[in-house]
């Protein structure tokens, strides 16, 4: 049997969710997607893949269009964050090209009915794919305005029984307060679900941190810059924080 078809041979978690904002496939763009950007992180995934790991993954729309930014300049509500919503699943057919070009198979799972270019969601069908090895992204948020993908994540990874959720952010973990902004800012190793709440950590938004913890789904907070860092996390190395209750 090989490495791969033993996940807990090399790393204690066996299915995860992979949480991305849209931002992360904008590279040094302003705006959009970047590809190399969007082929770095395929190979990252594939890394993890590699390892026998079931992957689920959402993936934020802000590189196209924010929901909330829309609302803000006058644009009702409802409209913008569905035009949010159709912004996730660009982005997640962009990484699904770039898996599948590395030989990994990827199935797209949208919230949202379009069977032209999606699967529509459906439950014991996602996970059937999951057990079949192939690379799960569910796009369109949860399918409801009002909702960030934050909490889709979240909602999807208690949906697919995921082991944790991993957020691939530009820092390498939580801190108190805003690193890039302040040389003295301290990184949590851990921190509770309700210090998150509390101090207003800015991990995920508070609806998604609740679901978290009330469901005891550890959230683990690592930079997605970092080479290697997703799979390094995974075989118990690299640095990042581990939210949890």
């Amino acid at each position: 049997m090989t490495d791969a078809a033993q996940p807990e041979a090399q790393t204690k978690f066996s299915r995860v969710m992979l949480k991305i904002s849209g931002e992360a496939l904008m590279g040094p763009q302003g705006f959009g997607l970047h590809p190399p950007t969007v082929e770095r992180i395929a190979a990252e995934v594939k890394s993890v893949h590699d390892l026998g790991v079931e992957i689920c993954m959402v993936i934020g729309g802000g590189n196209i269009f924010r929901g909330l930014q829309g609302s803000a300049q006058g644009m009702e509500r409802t409209t913008a964050d569905y035009m949010g919503m159709l912004a996730t699943v660009m982005n997640a057919l962009a990484l699904q090209s770039a898996l599948e070009g590395l030989g990994v198979f990827t199935r797209v799972i949208s919230a949202i009915t379009m069977n032209e270019v999606a699967e529509p969601y459906i439950r014991r069908r996602a996970v059937r794919h999951l057990e079949k090895k192939r690379v799960c992204i569910f796009a369109a948020g949860t399918g409801n305005p009002y909702f960030t993908t934050d909490t889709a994540a979240t909602l999807r990874a208690n949906e697919m029984n995921c082991e944790a959720i991993f957020k691939g952010t530009k820092v390498d973990g939580v801190y108190d307060k805003d690193p890039v902004k302040h040389a003295d800012a301290v990184r949590y190793d851990t921190v509770s679900y309700d210090d998150c709440l509390a101090k207003r950590l800015g991990v995920m938004d508070a609806s998604a941190i609740a679901l978290a913890r009330d469901n005891n789904l550890p959230i683990i907070v690592f930079s997605l810059d970092e080479p290697g860092g997703f799979r390094g996390i995974l075989a118990g190395k690299g640095t990042y924080t581990k939210v949890q209750g």
